[in-house]
């Protein structure tokens, strides 16, 4: 194929003048009917390097795919650039008889150039029959990593690929295509697939710009994250939680602390899901919260931040999940959460499954540790863990993390990288990083008992130091290339070339030193719970509760109206300065902080400064509470102007608790407007006659309100009343 026609092929199925990165060598690899093997980041213009092949060739190119919706959209994308809608299909379990008919009948007319297929659909008989009699131009196999169990999506059904492609035709190309794979996963891959031979393109997994960060997580971790979140405000970004009840609780608090946030978890209907993932793509929302069902074939080149809410199993899927950040070479912030209790609920999981499966498990885990708690550039490590090499003074990007922002300190450590190699040498390499350490210090076990290494030597040379001392270490030399991991035998820890020199002839090895992440701290965030044991500054409450009456009264509304108690005394508890932080106390929100709260703010600011008090240094989250999700259907039914007593039905809830949750909003400053019920129960008059009366009163007591009235109005008039008042005049 001459170079014009490939270029011309470019320009006329996509529009585009050139190729990207290594997208031309791959291509002429494909044509001249070679096994090809592509390794190339999310990003990188994967698909492209199998489409164009596809359409320049005769035949049909099967595209064998793990998920319905990513071939769902390849196949829209490919039929947008012809006219003619067979010139991609997909065949998968999905399809009635009608549509098989039609998809077999493009096939053999030449039309369709590329067939999208789920692995399982190659094992049907009627399939295979029907495609041994085709012209079938290659065989790709997109997401290759599945077939490997060390691959971080592993497949059961991928292994019998091979197995199927010879019972299509014999001589049938093959190209493998994955963004993720470890030097141990894509030798996997070749075997499985029988193509050793292949010529292998692996693009440079460096993503520049974007910026990776841990902090340690706490119990307020949601404050952290809107924290976050807030300083990127109008920024797209992704949460990725573990679990679809964290997914729920979080959404939930992100909105209610003013963020534009949706979540996005399998649990949820199709039609839910597409509405979400639409409003994500369509900006109606900033933020989606999601369990890792997200993501796959979205292709939102402007995503500015990927939080991890809870640390991944492995390596890989912390890349690929981070790779959703800045697709358009754009700022992307990487930022994750990290605490040893996740690790265990993780190792938890696993603890059901077979024995090699839990190994591979392991070790991938104890690969995310690692990342989590070295002090190293985090970017070395990512490149280092898939067989590049890379040098932060000359690479791209090399001060793009927590870790070289912020240097650790370091220290000379040549004499203990040779205790360390001598170790591993003198045990014959037959130890994982956890037994080395043991070794170490002294710390005899069954396995070390039973190899008679507690009788040696060198047994306990270094418990001058801490263990986690030594697992810093072994980590920093393992990234050094002194030592490696063989994954074959899940983990063991070998000496190389370069590590065998080093104890010949020892050179200068600065070592950085760890963070630690064994305690929790725990920040002065103050969520709002009633009597948490916190005590109220009771001469701040005073002078709190005399500007109260002073703003009263120049306004001629009753204090109540203004701030309850509950949020002068939160007030005297948390010392805020700023309106935001006002906004942030128990009852007050947003509308109430503007409208009232500067000489609040005020006050307390000259307070705080004469009588040098400590403020708590964090603001406070709004807590969604246990029924948030009920507030939250309450206020956007009543914007819709819903009958009360069919919200309430709705619900399964009596109207009396129903009221209560509505007192529960307006009180914390959030508006609502029921005037559309209230005119139905109550006349003008006897609003005008409400009206007065609270606005005269003393206080807001129904019992007070019910004596005055005696027995003019109910109970249930006078609160829903009281709610319309509290909503208009005070918020």
């Amino acid at each position: 194929m001459a170079e014009l026609d490939l270029y011309a092929a470019l320009k006329k199925y996509f529009g585009f003048s050139k190729f990207k990165g290594l997208q031309e060598e791959v291509i002429k690899s494909v044509l001249a009917q070679e096994n090809t093997f592509v390794i190339m980041p999310t990003g990188g213009g994967k698909s492209l390097c199998y489409q164009l092949p596809a359409l320049m060739q005769e035949g049909t190119a099967i595209v064998v795919s793990p998920l319905i919706a990513l071939m769902k959209n390849q196949v829209d994308a490919i039929r947008a650039l012809s006219s003619d809608e067979g010139i991609a299909h997909v065949l998968n379990s999905s399809l009635n008889k009608t549509e098989v008919k039609k998809v077999m009948s493009d096939i053999e007319n030449g039309i369709t150039k590329l067939l999208y297929v789920a692995p399982e659909s190659l094992t049907k008989d009627e399939y295979v029959n029907f495609l041994q009699t085709q012209k079938i131009s290659f065989l790709a196999i997109d997401e290759a990593h599945c077939i490997s169990e060390w691959g971080h999506d592993f497949r059961p059904e991928y292994r019998n690929l091979k197995k199927i492609i010879e019972r299509i035709g014999d001589n049938i190309p093959i190209i493998g295509l994955t963004a993720t794979a470890t030097p141990k996963v894509q030798e996997d891959i070749l075997k499985n697939l029988g193509i050793q031979d292949a010529n292998t393109f692996k693009a440079s997994f460096n993503r520049p710009n974007l910026f990776y960060e841990i902090r340690p997580k706490t119990k307020n971790v949601d404050a952290d994250i809107i924290r976050f979140v807030k300083k990127n405000e109008g920024k797209s970004g992704i949460i990725y939680c573990l679990s679809r009840k964290r997914v729920e609780e979080l959404a939930q608090t992100l909105q209610v602390n003013g963020i534009k946030a949706i979540p996005y978890h399998a649990g949820l209907d199709a039609k839910t899901r597409v509405k979400h993932q639409d409003m994500f793509l369509m900006e109606d929302a900033d933020v989606v919260v999601a369990t890792i069902a997200f993501g796959m074939g979205i292709d939102k080149p402007d995503v500015r931040f990927v939080i991890h809410n809870d640390i991944p199993k492995s390596i890989e899927s912390y890349y690929q999940e981070t790779g959703r950040a800045g697709r358009d070479g754009g700022e992307g912030h990487c930022l994750a959460f990290y605490g040893y209790k996740d690790i265990e609920k993780l190792e938890k999981f696993m603890s059901g499954k077979p024995v090699a499966e839990q190994e591979i498990g392991h070790a991938l885990l104890q690969e995310v540790v690692a990342f989590a708690e070295t002090s190293i550039s985090r970017r070395k490590f990512i490149l280092h863990y898939f067989g590049e090499e890379f040098d932060n003074e000359t690479g791209e990007g090399g001060m793009m993390d927590d870790n070289m922002r912020n240097p650790k300190k370091q220290h000379e450590a040549k004499e203990d990288v040779v205790k360390l190699l001598k170790v591993v040498k003198e045990t014959n390499q037959q130890y994982k990083s956890k037994e080395v350490v043991n070794v170490l210090v002294g710390k005899v076990n069954a396995m070390i008992k039973s190899h008679r290494t507690d009788q040696q030597s060198f047994f306990g040379i270094g418990n001058d130091k801490e263990a986690e001392y030594w697992m810093a270490l072994l980590r920093q030399v393992l990234v050094a290339g002194m030592l490696s991991k063989d994954i074959e035998t899940y983990g063991v820890i070998k000496i190389t070339e370069k590590g065998l020199d080093f104890i010949k002839k020892p050179e200068s090895f600065m070592m950085t030193e760890d963070h630690s992440y064994s305690e929790d701290r725990d920040d002065n965030v103050i969520t709002q719970q009633k009597g948490g044991g916190a005590v109220t500054d009771e001469q701040l409450f005073k002078l709190l509760k005399g500007e109260r009456k002073r703003l009263a009264d120049k306004l001629s509304l009753p204090p109540y109206v203004i701030f309850q108690d509950p949020s002068l005394e939160d007030m005297a508890l948390k010392y805020p300065i700023t309106l935001d932080e006002l906004a942030n106390v128990h009852g007050v929100g947003d509308g109430k902080a503007k409208k009232y709260g500067k000489s609040f703010v005020a006050l307390i600011s000259r307070y705080v400064e004469e009588n040098d008090i400590d403020r708590p240094d964090d603001f406070v989250v709004k807590s969604t509470g246990s029924n948030s999700g009920l507030k939250l259907y309450i206020i956007q039914n009543v914007d819709r102007k819903l009958a009360l007593d069919d919200i309430a039905d709705a619900k399964g809830i009596e109207m009396d608790a129903l009221m209560d949750e509505m007192e529960a909003i307006v009180y914390s400053g959030t508006k609502l407007n029921i005037s559309y019920w209230v005119d139905e129960t109550l006349d003008d008059d006897q609003q005008e006659e409400l009206h007065d009366y609270f606005l005269e009163a003393e206080t807001d007591s129904i019992e007070e309100a019910m004596e005055e009235f005696d027995g003019d109005y109910d109970v249930d008039e006078l609160r829903l009343y009281r709610i319309k008042f509290i909503s208009e005049v005070g918020n």
